[in-house]
């Protein structure tokens, strides 16, 4: 299914990069007939903009005939993860100093959440994240927020395509129980993740509001260090700094 071109767009442009989002979210290769199905264009149109694509570097005819995202992408992606990093490393390491557990900054990206910012905490015991790995949202308390920011069905869609994991016992693996989870995180305006993902681990995380992309800040660190307290402390800094990074980011 391809997005509707805003007025003033480029159809051409819109449909190709529609045909990268497919190929990403259908595992990274796609035949022809595969993507004209999922695009809903004819062949002829499809072959056009894959052979441009094909032509640029921006996907690569594997021997079976099947196309998939070419090298072109991997430097693009970098400065893209690079710049977002560099323009929100200092915001971060102000959660950092104020607050003293790990922060980090994420998106959604397809059905994935991906990593695309962090500050690591100074201390011995503190938590890593790895920067532009794709994750399932549902065990974290960033895709939440970012997952909250969806109708339900759409939610549902994105859980019944990507799955539901038990990372670990405390993981929620009901669709159904996690979207009455995200119904309180829009009320709240904060989502936390207890041992979803690690046992032992808290995270808190709410959204980075008025930027020009949908993002979360989040913290985490051990449950021992991550008292009701802390999280109460860390909720208004987070805010404020969630305020500067989306004016920020949008500049």
């Amino acid at each position: 299914m391809t997005q509707q071109t805003r007025p003033g767009g480029v159809q051409s442009v819109g449909r190709a990069l529609d045909i990268l989002e497919l190929i990403d979210q259908s595992g990274g290769e796609m035949a022809l007939v595969e993507i004209s199905a999922a695009s809903g264009l004819p062949m002829p149109t499809i072959h056009r903009l894959v052979r441009t694509l094909v032509d640029r570097n921006y996907l690569r005819q594997l021997p079976d005939r099947r196309y998939a995202l070419g090298s072109r992408l991997i430097p693009l992606g970098n400065a893209a993860l690079d710049a977002f990093g560099s323009r929100s490393s200092a915001k971060l390491a102000e959660v950092v100093r104020r607050l003293g557990e790990s922060a980090n900054l994420a998106a959604m990206d397809g059905d994935m959440l991906v990593y695309v910012g962090q500050a690591p905490s100074p201390r011995a015991m503190r938590m890593f994240t790895q920067l532009g790995q794709h994750v399932h949202p549902h065990c974290r308390a960033a895709g939440k927020v970012l997952l909250a920011q969806f109708d339900d069905d759409a939610v549902r869609g994105i859980l019944d395509r990507v799955g539901m994991p038990a990372v670990t016992p405390a993981t929620i693996v009901d669709p159904e129980e996690f979207i009455a989870q995200l119904a309180e995180v829009r009320e709240q305006g904060v989502a936390h993740e207890f041992g979803e993902m690690e046992e032992g681990v808290i995270c808190l995380a709410l959204p980075v509001v008025g930027g020009v992309s949908q993002l979360a800040l989040s913290i985490s660190g051990p449950a021992a260090r991550m008292t009701d307290e802390l999280q109460e402390r860390a909720i208004p800094v987070m805010r404020e700094v969630a305020g500067e990074l989306a004016a920020q980011l949008a500049g």
